[in-house]
């Protein structure tokens, strides 16, 4: 990208780049989910307790959005009683590195 298409992203909040990292990464429990699964695919269960205080149902909103989001893969396994994995992406694996600097931001401005 040219540094005019990063001024024209930038100055348009409507602009499309700008509007999809938003709907990934906004939203108080988003990051917080997307670091928990980094390393490894987790159950709904074990995320649920892994993220601190968020309720059942805005867990379950938030898991639905990034499925639909393309950034979380929700896996069946067809056994009884019923298994369901959420993992990350590839796409979501290949930009976790920028995602994981976000984390600067938070220290740089964290009160000593």
């Amino acid at each position: 990208m040219n540094d005019n298409t990063h001024t024209q992203i930038f100055s348009d909040v409507s602009h499309p780049v700008l509007k999809k990292t938003l709907d990934i990464i906004c939203g108080k429990w988003r990051l917080y989910i997307i670091f928990q699964l980094s390393e490894q695919d987790r159950r709904y269960g074990e995320l649920r307790r892994m993220v601190p205080d968020v309720s059942e149902k805005v867990l379950i909103q938030e898991l639905k959005a990034l499925v639909a989001l393309g950034v979380l893969q929700k896996k069946s396994y067809n056994e009884v009683p019923p298994r369901v994995e959420y993992g990350l992406t590839e796409k979501a694996r290949e930009v976790l590195p920028i995602l994981q600097q976000i984390m600067v931001i938070g220290k740089t401005f964290l009160v000593p």
